[in-house]
């Protein structure tokens, strides 16, 4: 009995058992750099430890020892450790050259593990050499800014791939098992070297392919379906095809349905131990994980189960005592019989009943002049938009082709192709890579991940050769055109299609072995009336050859150009379109399955055709602002139907806004397009303002008369909306104001920096029905509290709404609510706003959503009185007790280059933008991808909103280069360094003359740790007084002007989109500058990491050492130490940081801190403070208590 066959029997008897995780058993040895090295590598030029598949070599017992548990466990099929052993994976550490030894170490050490058991059980265990991912991918960029760049060619893929699973075979390995497969094309690779291998060097194992759905959008890392991953891999007829990782098991059940539904194939299933915590630990026990995967086994899911991240010896031995009474699944004897199956992102499926499957033709420089332009001038986003376009007018398939003289066809096909990969629209369809050029077929087989056709070979070259390219086409898993050609040139007559094509599929199924259903052959579609009697009935051939394939040769499907049959009448459109419609109704009944037929539309201006409502309406929608005056216009000139200008905007333009809200609220718009939306609608609306105060000046006067005037009646609710006194920031506010616009309600922007007394006196002038309150720094908090005080004293019943970063329901609840007797309502963020809105104002719905709100916060603010009863704090002197120790005398604090300031005036703005954080700037809007999505730039792969994330990237890079030729905004900093001491929290600065100049202060950590032992305060990263040692600190600020001037130039033409968009990059910039100068700081100026060579994303990750804590923020949340560092810095003077009342910083874009060097500095939270500490601070500061407790009021561990 072969291997295979043995495999099959034992996989329809009983469920068979993989191993678990073996990062996790390896991490349990918490191994040190030196286990890593062994002897052979201790002198070895780069850091080893974290590479496990080392340990093959340098700790082999450790290997041996963890596949003996899982085989002592009841694992009967063990992995290899060879996750990362492509060469490609350990380039990482220098070791690429070991790649075959570490395979061929591993397999063998696998083996001896699984012949010890099989001796020692009876039963048989097997060796599955594992091939993991590599850390590189085919289908998508490591740029953001050239999306179409790949860092990894499918060559070098096989050739890595070649070499580990030769290393594998050699050491012994009875399976190979392509694993954690993120990205379809990187397994395609995988699978094309693998077979490649058994034609040429090895008897064929059987093959294990798992793939790793990210998230609960059901779609690998590259964006596909489990569907359509199925079908992009299934030509190598796996033993079993499943899903491992990333998900728990109750996370991945759906998808393992799906598999189990739509495959031959046996099915493997190994989740994580659950999802991870928030320490990226697991937490699924063993019990529990087992009870979910036998549940996947009476459901009759799996045949093959195991474990992956987190799960141990122990989940596997519990799977195993869970499964072993329960039958396996039994796999069906086919799935979609009669089918060809096709894929892009998404399945696509060809039968009996599919309709005529239309291929989109324009996407081929021999047939579009637009297209062979874009691609000659290099323009691929254009030429990328024709492709969308094909799709979003029905293109089932797309075709692409690049043959022209003038071209690198191998080239532009692949870099097309990669930029149409991340675009999802476009790449959920299956593509057809067209070319008479074989090199330049498989360039874009090489690209795609998906099945795909090629198009085409046929026997012009001779048997050998067709057969050649059509086991290559087998191996790439394609699906295949065969044109009417052989040796002796194109068939035209019907029975001469016929014998060609019938020649063509007996080579290919009985000889190559090719899927009878992967076989499409274009019998070519001749033109007619050329002046040719001969050429007359072409179009007869072709229908008759058609039936003679439908009837003779089964699962052949039949595809055409249905163009062609019309070439002689090129110019005459009418009558070619007459034409193709009579062909294809004739030619579909002969058995044509597809064909490239596209009639010409300018589908992109249909939509003007429309009357002047709908047009309204779909510019709003479109956020398009092109023509939105001009249909203003034309509707407020039809008198009969609009007497009034305010009845366009009552009437069109408010259902469009409606239709905008009700897509936003059913999460279907995004934010950015909602803004966009606000500008079209403010465009119409400013067209109509002179119209109306010209009718209002009219009749006012006569409803003013009859105390019937009131210029709010139109709109749902007024708003009014402010950031608090002392605060300057705005951009939420804004965004929540244009989304309450959106929705018909009337905003009132009182802007930033707004005393309680002038909401109160606006609140009442203007007659709102709701105020919003705005803040982002926390004495903001304070001060809200403040204005809901007033609003009771005022004896107003205006509900109030809070928001802001700083804000929470908790607070809200506990502090603010109490003081008002009218609604007080905590809004998240801008989505949730109109709901709030609308829930207050509405005759039946306010009493409901205020009783749920009401019980809702009393709710809260029992639990948090319950917590500060509960909590348990140490003492102010346990806590000091407690500190950070370090051993100062072994340590020599670094000395700056100077002490003193130093001023940054008009900073290169271009040098900053390779240092920005851009995950913040999606956040302001609102678009937040799914993991693994969450970053940027995984955000684009957001099946959500990943698209939406992109085009609101591009313009924001586009504006940056406009601000930047333009000098628009200018960056300033200034930065200083001084000698310091540690006196117990505080930090004293010395002068010149080292004498004591000034004094930092600092709140140290006193709520009670279950294990750890430090309670950190800032100081504790300075050398202490007493240790006399020198120890040193920095201050710096940083400050983006310009912001306001652009933002008023966008207001003259209601541009809200930009104006947010400025104040988020400027937001971001600053972030940039206050990164770029703490790199400069540390590399340059203190010089206390010289050697360092980090990139962004690893500085936006803290990977240096040394902290830049800020005044306000957790590890010193007293504002008030801003005041000193101002007076070190002297920031107003030198870079026009000025400081509010509440210590905010102006202008907005504004960033401050403090530099600490020391290596074992790190950021913390300090918490809540009890009393005690609060008034041993206060005296320190020689400050009131009352004052202090203000500042600090979230932080109090008690109530004031």
């Amino acid at each position: 009995m072969s291997l295979h066959e043995e495999l099959r029997k034992t996989l329809t008897e009983r469920i068979m058992m993989l191993d678990g995780a073996m990062g996790t058993m390896i991490q349990k040895h918490t191994l040190e750099e030196e286990d890593f090295r062994g002897e052979e590598f201790k002198d070895f030029n780069r850091n080893l430890k974290g590479n496990n598949d080392l340990l093959s070599l340098t700790r082999p017992d450790i290997i041996l020892d963890i596949h003996r548990g899982y085989l002592e466990a009841g694992s009967e099929i063990i992995e290899t450790n060879t996750f990362n052993g492509t060469s490609i994976s350990q380039a990482d550490y220098g070791l690429e050259h070991l790649a075959y030894r570490l395979n061929f170490e591993s397999a063998k050490i696998a083996k001896q593990a699984t012949d010890e058991y099989t001796k020692k059980t009876g039963i048989k265990r097997y060796v599955a050499g594992a091939v993991g991912p590599t850390n590189k991918t085919l289908s998508i960029s490591p740029s953001v800014e050239r999306p179409e760049l790949r860092n990894i060619t499918f060559d070098e893929l096989f050739d890595a791939y070649s070499e580990q699973c030769r290393g594998l075979l050699d050491g012994g390995s009875d399976i190979l098992m392509v694993e954690t497969i993120f990205d379809t094309a990187n397994c395609k690779a995988a699978l094309y070297a693998i077979q490649t291998l058994f034609e040429e060097e090895y008897k064929p194992v059987p093959i294990i392919i798992s793939g790793t759905i990210v998230d609960q959008s059901g779609r690998t890392l590259s964006g596909q379906t489990t569907e359509a991953f199925i079908i992009s891999v299934s030509h190598v007829n796996p033993i079993a095809i499943g899903l491992n990782c990333a998900l728990g098991a109750p996370q991945m059940r759906p998808f393992i349905e799906a598999l189990s539904n739509n495959t031959t194939a046996f099915v493997s299933c190994y989740p994580n131990a659950g999802l991870p915590n928030t320490f990226g630990e697991y937490d699924e026990t063993p019990e529990s994980m087992a009870k979910d995967i036998a549940a996947f086994a009476h459901d009759r899911f799996v045949n093959l189960v195991g474990g992956c991240c987190g799960s141990t010896p122990d989940h596997i031995r519990a799977i195993a005592e869970a499964v072993r009474p329960i039958k396996p699944r039994v796999p069906p004897k086919s799935c979609f019989d009669g089918y060809t199956v096709l894929s892009g992102l998404e399945p696509f499926r060809i039968g009996k009943y599919t309709n005529f499957v239309n291929i989109g033709e324009r996407c081929n420089v021999a047939g579009s002049k637009k297209f062979l332009r874009l691609i000659k001038s290099n323009k691929y986003d254009e030429a990328l938009t024709i492709a969308k376009e094909q799709v979003e007018n029905g293109a089932q398939v797309l075709d692409i082709n690049m043959d022209e003289g003038m071209l690198d066809a191998v080239s532009c096909i692949t870099k097309f192709l990669n930029l149409l990969s991340t675009e999802p629209d476009v790449a959920k369809v299956p593509i057809c890579v067209d070319s008479s050029n074989f090199d330049v077929v498989e360039a874009g087989l090489k690209v795609l991940q998906g099945k795909c056709i090629a198009n085409s070979i046929s026997l012009k070259e001779g048997e050998e050769e067709f057969i050649k390219k059509a086991n290559k086409l087998k191996k790439y898993g394609a699906a295949v055109v065969i044109m009417a050609f052989d040796e002796v040139g194109q068939a035209a007559e019907a029975d001469r299609k016929f014998q060609i094509c019938k020649r063509s599929y007996d080579i290919l199924v009985d000889k190559v072995g090719f899927n009878r259903n992967d076989i499409i052959f274009d019998p070519n579609i001749l033109t007619i009336a050329t002046g040719y009697d001969e050429h007359n009935e072409y179009g007869m051939f072709f229908l008759e050859a058609a039936k003679m394939i439908k009837d003779n040769l089964p699962g052949a499907r039949i595809s055409g150009g249905v163009s062609n049959i019309s070439f002689s009448f090129r110019g005459m459109e009418t009558v070619r379109e007459a034409m193709h419609s009579v062909f294809l109704y004739h030619a579909i009944k002969a058995g044509m399955d597809m064909g490239i037929h596209a009639k010409k539309t300018e589908a992109d201006e249909v939509w003007r055709s429309l009357g002047v409502e709908q047009r309204l309406e779909y510019s709003l929608v479109k956020g398009i602002d092109k023509f939105v005056v001009d249909d203003t216009e034309e509707a407020r000139l039809l008198k009969d139907k609009y007497p009034r200008p305010l009845n366009i905007i009552e009437g069109p333009l408010m259902k469009g806004m409606s239709t905008v809200g009700d897509l936003f609220g059913a999460g279907k718009m995004f934010l950015p397009q909602v803004i966009k939306s606000a500008r079209v609608m403010k465009k119409a609306v400013g067209h109509l303002v002179p119209y109306m105060e010209k009718e209002k000046e009219e009749s006012m006067k006569e409803l003013m008369a009859k105390g019937e005037w009131n210029p709010n009646k139109m709109y749902n609710g007024v708003v009014l909306m402010a950031t608090v006194k002392g605060d300057v920031h705005d951009i939420g506010k804004n965004i929540v104001g244009v989304v309450l616009g959106c929705n018909n309600y009337k905003v009132i922007d009182m802007g930033v920096m707004c005393p309680s007394e002038k909401i109160v006196e606006a609140a009442v002038r203007e007659q709102v029905d709701i105020v919003g309150l705005s803040g982002l720094i926390t004495p903001s908090l304070d001060e809200m509290i403040h204005v809901a005080k007033e609003f009771q004293r005022n004896n107003l019943q205006i509900p109030i709404l809070i928001g802001g970063a700083t804000t929470s329901k908790q607070h809200t609840a506990v502090k603010i609510s109490p003081k008002y007797k009218s609604p007080v309502v905590h809004v998240l963020d801008a989505s949730k706003s109109v709901v709030v809105c609308s829930s207050l104002l509405g005759d039946v719905s306010r009493d409901e959503f205020m009783e749920m709100t009401l019980e809702e916060y009393e709710e809260i603010r029992e639990d948090y009185y319950e917590g500060l009863k509960d909590k348990k704090y140490v003492t102010l002197a346990e806590a000091r007790q407690k500190k950070l120790h370090i051993d100062w005398s072994d340590f020599r604090p670094v000395e700056p280059q100077f002490l003193g300031t130093r001023a940054l005036k008009n900073y290169d703005i271009a040098s900053l933008i390779d240092y920005i954080d851009w995950k913040p700037f999606f956040d302001v809007w609102q678009l937040r991808g799914k993991y693994p999505n969450r970053g940027y730039p995984k955000i684009f792969n957001d099946e959500t909103v990943g698209a939406e994330a992109k085009k609101i990237f591009d313009d924001a890079n586009r504006l940056l280069r406009l601000f930047i030729q333009n000098k628009s905004l200018t960056a300033h900093g200034v930065f200083s360094f001084h000698k310091c001491n540690a006196d117990m929290d505080d930090i004293l600065v010395y002068d010149d003359n080292d004498q004591v100049s000034h004094k930092l202060y600092g709140l140290r950590q006193q709520a009670a740790k279950n294990n750890e032992t430090v309670y950190y305060c800032l100081s504790d990263f300075i050398a202490p007084r007493e240790t006399g040692l020198t120890d040193y600190i920095g201050c710096f600020a940083v400050t983006i002007h310009g912001v306001d001037d652009i933002c008023k130039e966008y207001e003259a033409s209601f541009d809200d989109y930009n104006i947010i968009m400025t104040k988020a990059l400027a937001d971001r910039l600053a972030e940039a500058f206050a990164e770029e100068l703490h790199q400069r700081v540390r590399k340059e100026f203190w010089g206390y990491n010289s050697a360092e060579n980090l990139s962004s994303e690893d500085m936006h990750k803290i990977k240096y050492p040394g902290i830049r804590p800020a005044p306000g923020y957790p590890s010193q949340p007293d504002h008030t130490e801003k005041l000193t560092m101002w007076e070190l810095l002297d920031a107003e003077k030198l870079c026009d940081i000025k400081l509010t009342e509440s210590l905010a910083m102006t202008p907005a874009a504004s960033v401050s801190g403090l530099y600490f060097a020391n290596p074992k500095s790190l950021y913390f939270q300090v918490g809540k403070c009890t009393e005690e500490q609060i008034k041993d601070y206060a005296q320190r500061k020689n400050m009131p208590l009352e004052e202090i407790e203000r500042w600090l009021s979230p932080n109090l561990a008690y109530d004031r």
